[in-house]
């Protein structure tokens, strides 16, 4: 059966995240899910206070930009919370917004060859490894975690074109899509990302996670049966998390949580 999920999008100010989360748990619904945006609100800072106020969600980051972090530090930060509520994270890197990543003065020439070898040394550090590398953008020389978490949290990469969807199967876990209304997007980043990690050898299959826009202003029946079309038609697509999220102008996802409800896709319930 597929996941389901939903988003605080960062439109919604942060002091709102508490009683959110507080609502999505209370509501069994399993994943809330996390954007950090230029220049809203923080996914790590963001992420662990959701984990503080729930018991039993998982939380995803989608996602965290690799220009605006040393990989040495993502490793810290994620294994720390990975540690406090194991197996309930989620984090994702990825290319970030090219033009807010020049803003900031972290654009770089080869995004894809950032991506990759930040993304392989946290793989590898989460995994209790020493990492010793000299990349074009990642230096790391002997680093090891002294607390690594007991088992390594599953690394999504975000992705939208064939590059790095690919990529995403090759040195992830899985892809993030975004805003994903075709389910020939997720059908095709499903063969693709199959395609990668059959080709790393590496056991375990790849997971797509597909974000999905619907509109929370609807009435509630009319939203209830467009959430149950629209997780029925990207699951069968391929896609093992729907996580759906409301609009920028209505980014409150409890109306969101309550039509999950109504068409009965929270587990044990409906």
């Amino acid at each position: 059966m597929v996941d389901v999920g939903v988003v605080f999008r960062p439109q919604q100010p942060p002091e709102e995240l508490e009683a959110v989360a507080r609502a999505v748990d209370a509501a069994g619904v399993p994943e809330l899910w996390l954007w950090e945006d230029c220049f809203l609100e923080g996914g790590m800072t963001t992420a662990t206070a959701a984990l503080a106020w729930s018991t039993r969600l998982r939380v995803g980051i989608g996602l965290l930009p690799v220009p605006l972090r040393n990989p040495a530090l993502v490793a810290m930060e994620l294994a720390t919370v990975e540690r406090l509520w194991p197996g309930r994270l989620v984090p994702t890197l990825g290319h970030g917004v090219l033009d807010w990543m020049g803003q900031v003065g972290a654009r770089v020439d080869s995004p894809m060859t950032l991506l990759r070898e930040h993304a392989e040394a946290v793989r590898d550090l989460l995994e209790g490894r020493r990492v010793d590398v000299d990349g074009r953008y990642v230096r790391l020389d002997g680093v090891a975690l002294d607390w690594p978490p007991a088992a390594r949290p599953p690394l999504l990469v975000g992705a939208r074109g064939e590059r790095t969807i690919r990529l995403a199967g090759e040195v992830g876990d899985g892809v993030l899509l975004d805003s994903v209304t075709d389910p020939g997007t997720v059908r095709r980043a499903r063969a693709l990302v199959d395609e990668a990690r059959a080709g790393t050898g590496r056991p375990g299959r790849a997971v797509v996670t597909a974000y999905t826009q619907v509109d929370p202003g609807a009435p509630a029946g009319e939203l209830a049966e467009q959430v149950a079309e629209r997780v029925a038609v990207l699951a069968e697509a391929g896609a093992d998390t729907v996580v759906l999220q409301g609009t920028g102008e209505r980014p409150d996802p409890r109306p969101v949580v309550e039509a999950l409800g109504a068409a009965g896709l929270v587990p044990g319930r409906g």
